[in-house]
């Protein structure tokens, strides 16, 4: 489990900063699949991801499901309704056991008054995560299914989560007939091996080709 200090927002605070931070901290332990906001409910403040792996999941009224971004221990959660007091536009639900530690957002703002060089370090992290999903809204419009699908098994990879055949399509924007015909075609052609919800890449090269390269990369306990 990582520490408060292991947070790249975090990074430029001495150690007595860090003490006071931790004070504001309530740790909490989830199990596998279990939620830890629900959509529209509303929010008083956010989470620290110390331990495990959480998807962000929006639902469309017609019951579809799209994961937003997938977060890992030194990223943060919930922070989008930070500055607007707002209620969650997502839900969180947890891929394996997590410990997350939420901070109620009277308490964050007290410390960002006194440390304001951690406003900087939120506000770099918006912008690489806003340009991140620009890229990703640019890929729906150009990619193909498999373009895409190649992308997130390799980010996959580097991160060690495992995703089942939904949710990857959820996490790709495509259908899960897409998805699995997709990686029956790449498994059969010695490209990747399926294990169960495991996927190993075999040739990296092959699916490097397959993809355009983003401009904007992101930490492997970060995927979007």
């Amino acid at each position: 489990m990582i520490e408060i200090k292991d947070f790249r927002i975090f990074s430029d605070l001495r150690d007595k900063d860090l003490q006071k931070l931790r004070e504001t901290v309530r740790k909490i332990s989830y199990g596998r699949g279990e939620i830890i906001f629900q959509e529209g409910a509303p929010a008083f403040g956010f989470y620290l991801i110390f331990e495990g792996m959480v998807k962000l999941v929006k639902r469309s009224m017609r019951a579809k499901s799209q994961i937003l971004k997938i977060v890992g221990p030194g990223e943060i959660l919930g922070e989008t309704t930070l500055f607007d007091k707002g209620s969650h536009n997502a839900y969180a639900k947890t891929l394996e056991p997590v410990v997350v530690g939420f901070i109620e957002r009277g308490d964050f703002f007290y410390f960002l008054e006194h440390h304001p060089r951690t406003v900087f370090r939120l506000y770099e992290k918006f912008s690489q995560e806003v340009k991140a999903f620009q890229n990703k809204l640019a890929e729906r419009s150009y990619s193909s299914s498999k373009e895409r699908l190649a992308r997130l098994i390799l980010h996959l990879g580097k991160s060690g989560v495992e995703l089942s055949r939904t949710e990857l399509a959820e996490m790709a924007g495509v259908s899960s007939k897409t998805a699995i015909r997709t990686l029956s075609e790449l498994e059969s052609r010695a490209i990747i091996a399926i294990e169960s919800r495991k996927i190993d890449i075999l040739r990296e090269d092959y699916l490097q080709k397959m993809i355009e390269p983003f401009s904007t990369t992101v930490k492997p306990n970060l995927i979007i």
